[in-house]
């Protein structure tokens, strides 16, 4: 079966409302300093489209990635790897607060990562480590 072709699994989606403005979230998600305070460093970041940039994936090395989609102060987009896109979209609400969504998609049923894993057993451990990482995102934020 072609990538084409393959079945799609479900995008990884995580929603917060965070206790802050979002200035503060767009600066936490689109400088280098920012992405490296409660995701993984980069080796450095422009919110600019087209910009390449590689993350330090610890165990699994440097991943490359592409800047896609900047509309401050609420979207931003890049491709992970050789598969994946991450997504963060942030949206002002009442209170100064602000509603922030993540998704990691590209996944595919019949896909296996560059380091040889399949897209169905890296989804669902990258599922429960979302968790984990967005309660860091939420502590940095509010913290």
């Amino acid at each position: 079966m072609s990538e084409t072709n393959a079945q799609q699994l479900p995008d990884i989606v995580r929603n917060v409302v965070l206790n802050a403005s979002i200035e503060k979230v767009w600066k936490a998600v689109s400088t280098a300093e920012g992405i490296a305070s409660w995701f993984m460093p980069p080796t450095s970041f422009e919110p600019t489209v087209g910009y390449e940039f590689e993350l330090n994936a610890g165990q699994f090395g440097m991943s490359p990635c592409t800047v896609t989609v900047v509309e401050p102060p609420h979207r931003l987009a890049f491709r992970w790897g050789k598969d994946w896109t991450l997504s963060f979209e942030l949206k002002e609400e009442q209170d100064g607060k602000t509603a922030f969504t993540l998704t990691h998609g590209g996944w595919g049923a019949d896909v296996v990562t560059e380091f040889n894993q399949p897209h169905t057993q890296v989804r669902e451990h990258m599922g429960h480590g979302w968790d984990g990482i967005m309660k860091k995102f939420v502590q940095v934020i509010e913290g």
